[in-house]
């Protein structure tokens, strides 16, 4: 019994010390990056087959390109996993609110045009959220597409070919 307990302890210490690492990696973006996870977390928080809440999990690849007068295109390509909470958690800490190992990660791409640190309406912002392993070859290149129109459209250079930040 005694090995069991012991067990069951150290799963729960590595599950705490993995959702703390993910909380630091959060914690280390810039603050234009933050603003694109929570776009990405209140369209989660939004679709009705969502049942649990999510939290940032790391990024898989991020740049911007300047735009001049204070102006940024952001992209964003990250993963968010579930939690042991509920969708809807008003104060989801990582200790109360552990990553759940039993569902697939979601896999979220976001671009979006800032001004002065803050998410510009025009263009809309483009969020796209789908569970990982449901993420097809078609799927990537349509958000690439889509934010690449949108550095197009402003006649900036192309945001997928700036430098990673």
């Amino acid at each position: 019994m005694m090995a069991a307990e012991l067990l069951l302890l150290l799963l729960c210490a590595g599950a705490g010390l993995h959702s703390a690492e993910a909380q630091e990696l959060y914690d280390e973006l810039p603050g234009s990056y933050m603003q694109g996870v929570g776009l990405a977390f209140q369209q989660l928080n939004l679709h009705s087959g969502v049942q649990h809440h999510f939290r940032f999990l790391r990024t898989v690849d991020k740049s911007e390109i300047e735009g001049g007068f204070s102006v940024k295109y952001v992209y964003h390509h990250f993963y968010m996993k579930p939690t042991s909470c509920a969708k809807g958690t008003t104060d989801p800490d990582p200790l109360n609110c552990p990553f759940r190992h039993d569902r697939p990660l979601m896999d979220c791409a976001v671009c979006y045009k800032t001004a002065g640190e803050q998410i510009e309406a025009r263009p809309k912002p483009y969020v796209n959220c789908i569970q990982k392993p449901r993420l097809t070859k078609k799927m990537r290149m349509d958000r690439l597409d889509n934010c690449q129109k949108m550095s197009y459209n402003s006649g900036a250079p192309t945001l997928l070919s700036s430098t990673a930040g």
